[in-house]
């Protein structure tokens, strides 16, 4: 199974954070799925670190060892994602997260996100 972390999900996984449930953790750990984490995300965190609104255990300079070391893949965005994200219903208004839904969608993809709004896509979200 492909799997798309959202961004806290990357975050709390790489961090040991105790909000990550352990049916998320379980799915990432599990060497039969292959984990994505997609450069909208380090997108993402890379803004909120600038601003100051996102401190990390670490430095966002190392996020990218974080990938390699948990043999996570990266996810580029493409076309056929933005395309996707104009059919998208108005119901989640984050930008970032609009673009994880379309390219779950595209790219045949289970969600792992804490973010229960995302079910109201054709998306296949694992958290509980």
């Amino acid at each position: 199974m492909k799997l798309l972390l959202d961004t806290h999900t990357f975050i709390w996984f790489v961090e040991g954070s105790k909000s990550l449930t352990t049916t998320a953790r379980k799915a990432i750990d599990n060497s039969n799925n292959t984990s994505y984490v997609s450069i909208a995300s380090l997108w993402e965190m890379s803004i909120k670190v600038g601003l100051k609104k996102l401190k990390l255990n670490s430095s966002f300079a190392t996020v990218i060892d974080d990938v390699r070391e948990n043999n996570f893949e990266l996810l580029p965005i493409e076309f056929w994602h933005t395309l996707e994200n104009t059919k998208l219903a108005p119901h989640h208004k984050d930008p970032f997260d609009r673009l994880l839904i379309a390219q779950a969608i595209v790219e045949d993809m289970h969600i792992i996100s804490a973010d229960d709004i995302f079910e109201k896509y054709k998306v296949k979200r694992i958290w509980k």
